[in-house]
Order: C-alpha cells, then structure tokens, then sequence
C-alpha cells in the first residue's frame, strides 16, 4: 500500500505540488486499525483509508497506483465508501482536497461531493483542517467537501 501512495503522491508534481508532504511516514504506514482501509484488486492497485470526525465517515486518503487508473478503480473505491458510511450508520462522507487539481475536488464533485461551507464544520473537522496546515499540506487552495449517504 506505502508503494501505491507514494506512486499516487508522486502525480501532484504535474501541477506544481511537490513532495514529501509532510515529511516522514505515509498515512497508510501510520493506520492503526486495518479495518479503515478499503482494497481495490488483486494486487491491490488502490485504496481508500477511512476513519470518523465529527459523527461523518471520514476519507482520508483515496490512492490510485498511476499505471492502474481510468479503469474506474476510484469509482469503485468511492462507492465502498459510501456504501460502507451508510452501513455504518453515518450521515455522510467528508474528506479534504485540493480545489484545482482536476483529480482532487473536480473529481470529488462528480462523485456527487460539494464545498461544505466553513461555517457548518464540526469542532473534530475544524481541528483536522488546522492540523493539515500545521503539516504544511495547504500548499496549494484546498476545500473541505461532503455528501450525503
């Protein structure tokens, strides 16, 4: 998984965003619990690491190995996230992106995601925005973004 990640990390050079952000582990590397991840394949070409804040399943992160994308890899994994928020119990899916990055919140809002307005993120998103820019990950415009289950 650290492979595909890190594969994934690499395509933000494409517009300007370089790497490591932040410097150390990668998200997957530092999981506590495997039950957050969801596997796409057989060798696994992809993942999406999942958790909580604020009452809403949470994506983390969603990697897509580069020499196995547009073959609806991230379509599928998206919808196991749906379909595992809804199991679950949770309102909805929310997850933080860059706002230009055509693969980040232009591909997000065709999955059915919109801006979720800074007035209406709980205490849990709030703090998890302001730990990324600690981490110094707002390193281009990003958005917070939500759907409902």
């Amino acid at each position: 998984m650290t492979a595909i990640e890190l594969a994934a990390d690499r395509l933000f050079e494409q517009v300007g965003i370089t790497f490591p952000f932040p410097p150390g582990t990668t998200m997957v590397e530092e999981v506590a619990d495997p039950g957050t991840v969801l596997v796409e394949g057989e060798p696994p070409a992809g993942f999406a690491l999942v958790g909580w804040v604020d009452g809403n399943v949470h994506l983390d992160q969603l990697a897509v190995h580069p020499h196995s994308m547009r073959q609806g890899i991230g379509g599928r994994l998206m919808a196991a996230v749906i379909d595992h928020a809804k199991a679950a119990g949770a309102p909805r899916v929310t997850l933080t992106t860059y706002r230009d990055v055509p693969w980040n919140a232009p591909w997000y809002a065709r999955h059915g995601f919109s801006v979720l307005p800074e007035p209406e993120w709980g205490p849990q998103l709030r703090a998890l925005v302001e730990h990324e820019r600690e981490l110094g990950i707002e390193i281009a415009p990003r958005v917070v973004m939500s759907r409902g289950c």
